[in-house]
């Protein structure tokens, strides 16, 4: 998605801000905002959250 690639841990109550499935990544904004995203939103929004420089961070597997 960016650069930067990290691994995070996302629990089963952390949901898709977008269609509320279970999140499998974290976009952390420059201002400091966060969104978490499943993988078809995830993937669906990376050119956007690649144009704005957002930190993403996908969750670790098996979570």
């Amino acid at each position: 998605m960016t650069a930067t690639a990290t691994t995070v841990r996302l629990t089963a109550i952390d949901r898709c801000d977008r269609c509320g499935a279970r999140a499998r990544v974290l976009a952390t904004l420059p201002s400091g905002g966060e969104l978490l995203f499943c993988q078809h939103h995830a993937n669906e929004y990376t050119a956007k959250l690649t144009e704005l420089e957002a930190n993403v961070a996908v969750a670790a597997e098996g979570e």
